[in-house]
């Protein structure tokens, strides 16, 4: 029987992020709790000094304050040492060029975890890819300190940032507006508006003139939600 210090075990939408405490190239973090307020991009790379690894950090870092413009912190994790990691964010700046991106500067904390015990905590250690590094695995975390979304990714994929600035969007969307997003979502389209709770509901909606929601059919209805309106939700008390 597999002892249970090799256990990897997976949050769940809905759960409170793990708590743990640990050395960063930043200085130590205290999770979640330190960035409470604050959506946060938790996210793991299988090693330091490794081409897609490096391929990612340097297009994450160049996005860096689009995330904070959207009050969105980025923490980074593998299971290398606090040195390694240092050595090889160096190298970034130094001598990478990559896609138009160079001289880039990797600011946001960069979590070492040689123990694995942060790794095991968000199930990122998964033997059938790995028993010695991390997966590519995000976590969406909110202000709250819950997981609102994750994304794992095999060891050779490389991870679309444009595509987890488009959740982070979503997901603040879906909070301030009540409403859902549909397939291929983009800021700006028009969003599902909540499916009708009874009969009554459903019928003054296929019967309304309401040009603002457009019904497919009673459990499917839209509305326009601008990009200015996205940019610009609500403060919710």
């Amino acid at each position: 029987m597999e002892s249970t210090e090799n256990v990897s075990f997976l949050p769940r939408i809905g759960d409170i992020a793990p708590s743990f405490e640990a050395v960063t190239t930043q200085g130590n973090i205290n999770f979640p709790s330190d960035y409470t307020g604050k959506w946060v991009i938790l996210f793991s790379h299988p090693a330091d000094f490794t081409p897609v690894c490096t391929s990612e950090f340097m297009t994450f870092a160049s996005m860096q304050s689009e995330f904070t413009a959207l009050n969105t912190q980025l923490v980074g994790l593998s299971i290398d040492g606090l040195y390694s990691h240092i050595a090889w964010l160096r190298t970034i700046k130094e001598k990478i060029e990559f896609n138009g991106l160079k001289n880039i500067e990797v600011t946001f904390p960069l979590i070492e975890d040689i123990t694995m015990n942060v790794a095991k905590k968000y199930g990122m250690i998964q033997p059938g890819e790995s028993s010695t590094k991390a997966v590519r695995a995000v976590f969406f975390i909110d202000p709250k300190g819950t997981i609102r979304a994750m994304i794992y990714y095999p060891l050779s994929l490389g991870r679309n940032f444009d595509e987890l600035k488009r959740v982070i969007i979503a997901l603040q969307t879906a909070d301030a507006y009540s409403i859902a997003t549909p397939a291929n979502w983009e800021p700006g389209d028009d969003v599902i508006v909540p499916t009708a709770g009874s009969c009554g509901v459903a019928k003054e909606r296929m019967d309304s003139n309401d040009g603002s929601v457009k019904c497919y059919d009673w459990f499917f209805c839209t509305k326009k939600l601008s990009l200015e309106q996205v940019k610009n939700p609500p403060i919710k008390q």
